[in-house]
């Protein structure tokens, strides 16, 4: 690679951080480190990583907290490291914003093929892209949604799900292909989670703008119609 793709793992056990340092550096990544939440933190809003690596349980500020600050004013990936292999953990943690999660021990083959995969999603061809339907534009990059020129504060999730349904705009999509395309992985919230979030979406566009941009398609799934 012409310029190394730069890499901040935040990540309080030293050893470990060390060895996945030299993984990555053997891949061709430039690594920087960073030991508390806080100094975390504060590498991560200063921006210039293509990527984050981020453990939950560190001092100072745990994980969680680091990520929850950090999406107020960046979109950078963020892969969670951890110990706990809790459903409501890894539910919590990709609410929250980050990309992917991946519990310890992991194998780093696993590891590299997380990043590879997260970083293909964000540079992709849609990256730059404003995606519109009735007077909402949805812009990739820079992470925001706007009705004319309303700002609308969605999470990530919220972000992911409205992004794919306009993709496939006036394609009429399943749940389960949703929860394939947005959750991911092995997401097993049941297609009820869908519905819960397409009504979330319905609060914060249909019903406070008063337009109707996605429409139900009974025993199917959903749609956005641009008309």
């Amino acid at each position: 690679m012409s310029e190394a793709t730069k890499v901040l793992l935040v990540e309080d056990e030293e050893k470990l951080a060390r060895f996945v340092e030299l993984e990555l550096n053997h891949e061709g990544y430039s690594v920087t480190k960073a030991f508390t939440g806080r100094k975390g933190l504060e590498l991560a809003i200063s921006g210039g990583f293509d990527l984050i690596l981020l453990d939950i349980m560190l001092p100072e500020l745990n994980g969680m907290e680091v990520l929850r600050r950090l999406r107020r004013t960046s979109s950078t990936p963020v892969i969670m490291l951890t110990a706990r292999d809790e459903v409501m953990d890894k539910v919590a943690g990709l609410d929250q914003g980050a990309d992917d999660y991946i519990t310890k021990p992991f194998a780093i083959e696993e590891l590299l093929a997380r990043i590879r995969a997260t970083l293909r999603k964000r540079s992709g061809g849609t990256d730059g892209e404003i995606l519109s339907a009735l007077g909402v534009a949805l812009d990739i990059k820079r992470h925001t949604v706007a009705f004319r020129d309303t700002p609308i504060d969605l999470t990530k999730r919220e972000f992911d799900l409205l992004s794919y349904l306009l993709k496939n705009k006036g394609i009429v999509l399943t749940r389960d292909m949703l929860l394939e395309n947005v959750w991911e992985y092995d997401f097993d919230g049941g297609t009820n989670t869908v519905d819960v979030y397409i009504r979330f979406l319905r609060g914060k566009i249909d019903e406070a703008f008063d337009i109707k941009l996605i429409h139900t398609v009974r025993g199917v799934g959903y749609v956005i119609k641009d008309e």
